[in-house]
C-alpha cells in the first residue's frame, strides 16, 4: 500500500494523495515555496519531508529479497512465542506477515487516530483559541466538546482533523 500525505501551505491544504504524486504537485506548482510547505503522514499525523529533487542515492543491497522490498531484522520474543510460531504453516517469518496484514486491514484503533490528530494539531493548531481544550476533550472522546473548540478554525484543519479521526468503514 502507498504512502499517502497532505501538504498544506499556511492554512490551506494544497495537496493530497500518494507521496510521489503530491511531490510531483508541489515541485511544479510550488516550487519556490517549498519551504513554506508543511505535508503530514495520513496515517499519523507526522509531519514528514518530500523529495524535492527525485534524487535518491543508491543504497547498498541488504539481505533478503530486494525486489518485493523483504529486509531482514532482529525480532525478540519469549520461548513461548517462538514456540508457537515454529508450529504456523510456512515458518515463523510468514506467521508474522499475516499477522501484520490481519492488524492493518482492521485499521487504526481509536487511540491511534486520536494520537494522529494530536500530531497534526501540535504542528498546525498549537496557537489556535480553544487548541488545549480541545485536546482535552479528543482524548475524553467528547465529540460536542471537542467540535464546539474547533469551530472558529479554518476549514481545511478542521477537515483534515475530521478526516485524521475518521473509523474505518
Amino acid at each position: 500500500m502507498a504512502s499517502t500525505v497532505t501538504a498544506f501551505l499556511d492554512d490551506r491544504e494544497i495537496a493530497s494523495g500518494e507521496r510521489e504524486a503530491v511531490t510531483r504537485m508541489l515541485e511544479q506548482q510550488h516550487p519556490q515555496r517549498q519551504s513554506e510547505i508543511l505535508v503530514f503522514e495520513d496515517d499519523t499525523g507526522r509531519v514528514t519531508d518530500l523529495d524535492y529533487g527525485g534524487f535518491t542515492a543508491a543504497a547498498p543491497r541488504a539481505a533478503g529479497r530486494p525486489k518485493l522490498g523483504v529486509q531482514a531484522r532482529e525480532v525478540t520474543l519469549l520461548p513461548r512465542h517462538w514456540e508457537w510460531l515454529s508450529t504456523q504453516p510456512g515458518g515463523a517469518s510468514a506467521a508474522l506477515r499475516r499477522l501484520v496484514e490481519e492488524a492493518r486491514r482492521k485499521g487504526r484503533s481509536q487511540r491511534e487516530r486520536q494520537d494522529a490528530a494530536y500530531r497534526f494539531m501540535q504542528a498546525m493548531c498549537g496557537d489556535r483559541p480553544g487548541y488545549e481544550e480541545a485536546l482535552r476533550s479528543l482524548y475524553k472522546s467528547d465529540a460536542a466538546g471537542f467540535s464546539a473548540e474547533i469551530a472558529a478554525w479554518p476549514e481545511d484543519l478542521k477537515a483534515y482533523v475530521g478526516r485524521l479521526l475518521a473509523a474505518p468503514d
